[in-house]
């Protein structure tokens, strides 16, 4: 798949190395990656589009990378003809002129945006849409909670970012429907067809657009508003970059939700022993488990796969490779959280741990804005569900759940549940 290893005797046959991106890597990567960072820890590979790039597996290289300005977001950066940078980043962005949000821009402009969307989107605006977020999560265990069975993905973990994040951009709850529509056709093709996705965007695109100007003739309080007051200097969003990142919180931070809560109750099906242990702290009405296991979680088998795409701008030598000018590069988060160089006992999970300066939700200038929603809207939908419905448990077989495809995400297509009955 690549060239010698580094370190290999040039007389000595590279290792045979592992298969990536099928099927099986999908459902369980953590050994292919354990292979990389050992034996190829900054590694060359052609990828399922058939772009090119370096994929980063160690912490300490990854940690750098994510902060290394040489590495730009921008796609004008990657060296490869024009065509093949419709293969990197979202479906659909660049048609939709949606291409001015934090996830393809650099200083400057990328510390203006940042700065003008943190007025609007703040630590206080999320810790004040608490009680929401438990509404929501309590309605939605409602809808189920008499069945005794559900299908935790489809009818929990997947509407509540979607519905949240709508109401706080200030999305009409008539509108709300279609988000979800749209956004469950971006995680349907998360693996598949471009096509669709793209459309979806294209028509949150004009939604948002749209909502955007209706918006500036009657401000509210809600996120789009914020957005369009936010001001710094006498700086402010254009309608295009307000659209833009209206979008981009909602795309970003719908789906990372959705795999931080699926895979998050998977993790405990299959670490009974830690399970038992959150149910025991939440029945004492105790919070430092449920925190430290949020971030545990993340780091034992996060919602984000492999951090965004950068480009190098100019030759750069990283993990001892050297990395040409314009080549695709990508951080493995999951891999890099599973260094033993890093963290002890990696493979195990371990909801008290404290020691986690994870790599989940990035590192730098680039680090995630919505962590803190998405923070909370985890613990939220793990403390409610474990405390209303205690004998939850896995409805098939643990080999029979199925794993999207795709690139950038990691997360289940279904998580068939089962348990007693309650009246709500």
């Amino acid at each position: 798949m690549d060239e010698q290893t580094p370190g290999t005797p040039s007389d000595a046959p590279a290792p045979q190395g592992p298969t990536l991106f099928d099927w099986e890597f999908a459902t369980d990567p953590y050994p292919a990656y354990a292979w990389l960072r050992e034996h190829s820890p900054v590694h060359r590979t052609r990828l399922p589009s058939g772009v090119e790039a370096w994929l980063v597996t160690r912490y300490a290289d990854a940690r750098q990378a994510l902060a290394d300005q040489r590495l730009s977001k921008n796609p004008a950066h990657h060296a490869e003809p024009a065509h093949a940078k419709g293969k990197t980043g979202i479906p659909g962005e660049r048609k939709a002129e949606l291409m001015t949000h934090l996830l393809n821009i650099d200083p400057p402009d990328h510390t203006r945006l940042r700065r003008l969307v943190s007025k609007a989107f703040t630590p206080r605006r999320v810790a004040d849409f608490t009680p929401r977020v438990q509404e929501l999560t309590d309605h939605l265990i409602d809808g189920f909670a008499a069945k005794g069975e559900a299908d935790l993905i489809h009818e929990f973990a997947f509407p509540l970012p979607i519905y949240a994040i709508c109401e706080m951009l200030g999305v009409p709850r008539e509108d709300q429907d279609d988000f979800r529509d749209w956004a469950g056709m971006m995680i349907r093709h998360g693996g598949g067809p471009r096509g669709g996705v793209a459309r979806s965007v294209k028509q949150m695109r004009t939604y948002l657009g749209e909502l955007i100007h209706r918006k500036r003739d009657d401000l509210g309080n809600d996120l789009i508003s914020d957005l369009i007051r936010a001001s710094d200097h006498g700086d402010h969003l254009t309608e295009a970059e307000a659209t833009a990142m209206a979008f981009i919180l909602l795309f970003a931070g719908f789906e990372t939700t959705v795999n931080l809560i699926g895979n998050g109750v998977h993790s405990l099906f299959m670490n009974p022993d830690q399970r038992a242990l959150l149910q025991d702290s939440l029945a004492a009405g105790e919070s430092a488990l449920l925190a430290t296991g949020i971030e545990e979680l993340l780091r034992y088998d996060g919602p984000v796969e492999l951090a965004t795409w950068r480009f190098a701008t100019e030759p750069l030598t990283l993990g001892g490779q050297e990395v040409a000018a314009g080549d695709p590069v990508l951080v493995v988060l999951a891999a890099a959280d599973r260094d033993p160089d890093r963290f002890a006992d990696p493979d195990t999970l371990d909801l008290s741990r404290t020691d986690n300066q994870h790599l989940g939700y990035g590192h730098g200038i680039h680090y995630c804005l919505g962590a803190p929603l998405a923070r909370l809207e985890g613990q939220t939908a793990l403390a409610t569900l474990l405390t209303r419905l205690p004998d939850l448990e896995l409805a098939i077989p643990p080999q029979e759940l199925r794993w999207r495809g795709g690139l950038i995400m990691r997360g289940l297509r279904t998580l068939p549940v089962r348990f007693t009955p309650r009246n709500t």
